[in-house]
């Protein structure tokens, strides 16, 4: 998901040619929130989901543009797991449900906000398929700020023409179809047909398998994901498109490339979407093949920013590079390539391929792609250059709650999820110390949890056992505080102290700095006092290198004298 967070000035030193952030230390916030009943519904896995995986939907939806509203229904194929006979599907109010069906026999269900919980008949053996239908209408929410505020847009394009797109990765998929709404369970597979006003088009997820005319002014486009696909990711695109495709050379053979810019903006686009084959040159080496080759690889233009819709990512950075002609940074490397293509697209590795489980791990889909960006400047220009494009974006950093938000119900965390983690990662690359072992950790975790949901615990784990190095303190003090470490450092008779401030218990990460104009070298700080022979006369001689984002604060009292002991 595009990043849209306001940024906060932070002091910087310019160091080596590179910047060393100095972010004033705030406490963790408070978190006052009280979680509803409803909250516990949407987040986590109840007596009503926790029996049942689904396995397929089958998703039919009718769009009624001058109404506003849509018409269909999703079937839901599911593999019983253990004994249940009561399910419960979601769908956000205003919309309606028409029925529930079952072997042709109507159920009864009860509503209970946005959840309905449906009474089974038939028996439920565990290790059996069963197929349920939801029919259903109205007119769903419409998004207020898309996609950050999520829901439908309709919108018109510059020439007046009907332009509809869902966005909702944030409220939710169950914002316009019935559906299991849990990022833990995803479907092995999806149909989705779309039924438009002619003449628009509808470019949805996966392959398009059939377009049918109806013979009431409508179409249907009948689309395929042969892969599994977390609902948030499942969109409507319609408008007067016009299509273009090409073929990349990758990994796993020919990856077909198929664009849909507003028929207009064709030109445009085939010159800006240039940037799509080295995006997935530099992706597929540092993160192992693209996850979709089956269902392909598309840019979609949309009337909202981007979203990362998975085989389809929408794109709406107005052809320009950037984000909207911004460059994140303040490094200038950002404004080298278009930040929607490069960001949603990284998502296709992390989100899509690697998603979730829990909405409180999203560090995961966002840290991970905040990264990939300075990665593809590294591609672009070279190491040096994708580290400056990582430690400038710290500039957004807001340390205003902590990363990982509560579990089971369905809430996200800070903001900083992406540029906090993001060099929190480009850290733990320096720490490892070999290029060789951290890009092969990269395309371990594709490779490990292909397809998968996961926990950021599993992330996090495996990270340790390939890197060799108990990273735990790190993720603790990044991830669920928002205190910035503090490397304290007095001076004395040539020698150097030095400890942790402001940390988790027990973290202990190791740090470059540079003394006197000395090269850059290693130091073990721990919570406790340690002591380096070397001759310091001013404070600016000991510097942090400014991959670390740590701060520094001079103690002008020896420790060791205080003490009276050396």
């Amino acid at each position: 998901m595009p990043n849209d967070w306001h940024v906060t000035p932070m002091r910087t030193m310019s160091i080596a040619g590179g910047l060393l952030v100095l972010a004033a230390t705030l406490g963790a916030a408070q978190d006052s929130t009280a979680f509803t009943h409803a909250d516990s519904l949407r987040g986590s896995i109840g007596v009503g989901r926790a029996w049942w995986h689904v396995t397929f939907y089958d998703l039919h939806v009718r769009v009624d543009l001058p109404g506003r509203a849509i018409r269909g229904y999703n079937a839901i194929t599911y593999q019983v797991t253990s004994p249940g006979a009561q399910m419960q599907i979601d769908l956000m109010t205003p919309l309606e449900v028409d029925s529930i069906v079952q072997e042709s026999r109507e159920l009864d269900y009860r509503r209970d906000g946005d959840a309905f919980f449906v009474t089974l008949v038939a028996p439920q053996q565990v290790g059996t398929r069963r197929t349920v239908t939801v029919y259903y209408h109205g007119s769903p929410r419409v998004a207020k700020r898309a996609p950050w505020d999520g829901g439908i847009v309709w919108a018109q394009d510059s020439l007046g023409n009907p332009w509809i797109a869902t966005a909702n990765e944030g409220i939710g998929a169950s914002v316009w179809w019935p559906n299991k709404d849990l990022r833990a369970d995803e479907p092995d597979s999806q149909r989705i047909a779309i039924t438009v006003p002619d003449p628009m088009i509808d470019v949805s997820n996966g392959r398009l398998r059939a377009t049918t005319p109806n013979g009431d002014g409508t179409t249907t486009y009948e689309w395929f994901v042969k892969n599994p696909i977390n609902n948030y990711d499942v969109a409507i695109n319609a408008g007067s498109y016009a299509h273009f495709s090409d073929r990349y050379d990758g990994l796993r053979g020919r990856l077909t490339l198929d664009f849909w810019p507003l028929a207009y903006h064709a030109d445009t686009a085939r010159k800006q979407f240039q940037q799509v084959k080295p995006m997935l040159r530099c992706f597929e080496r540092w993160f192992g093949p693209y996850p979709w080759y089956d269902d392909g690889y598309k840019l979609v233009e949309t009337p909202h920013l981007g979203m990362e819709h998975q085989s389809a990512v929408a794109y709406g950075n107005h052809y320009k590079n950037g984000y909207s002609g911004r460059d994140l940074s303040g490094t200038g490397r950002g404004l080298r390539w278009d930040f929607i293509i490069v960001h949603e697209s990284g998502h296709e590795w992390f989100g899509n391929n690697i998603t979730a489980k829990d909405p409180a791990d999203m560090w995961v889909h966002e840290g991970f792609t905040n990264y990939s960006e300075g990665l593809y400047t590294e591609c672009q220009a070279g190491k040096a250059a994708g580290a400056q494009y990582i430690i400038g974006s710290r500039r957004n950093i807001r340390n205003d709650r902590p990363i990982i938000a509560p579990y089971g119900v369905n809430q996200e965390g800070s903001g900083d999820m992406y540029y906090k983690t993001g060099s929190m990662l480009h850290m733990i690359r320096q720490i490892i110390g070999d290029d060789a072992k951290w890009r092969g950790i990269l395309r371990g975790l594709n490779a490990t949890f292909w397809h998968q949901t996961v926990t950021g615990a599993q992330v996090e784990a495996y990270i340790n056992r390939q890197s060799g190095i108990d990273f735990d303190p790190v993720f603790a003090q990044y991830l669920t505080t928002t205190k910035v470490p503090v490397l304290e450092y007095a001076i004395a008779d040539a020698a150097v102290e030095y400890r942790w401030a402001n940390v988790v218990a027990g973290f202990a990460m190791p740090v470059r700095v540079t003394i006197a104009g000395q090269p850059f070298r290693w130091i073990r700080p721990t919570e406790q006092w340690k002591t380096l022979a070397a001759r310091v006369r001013h404070e600016d001689e000991f510097l942090v290198d400014p991959a670390f984002y740590v701060t520094t604060k001079l103690v002008h009292a020896s420790p060791a004298a205080a003490s009276g002991s050396r």
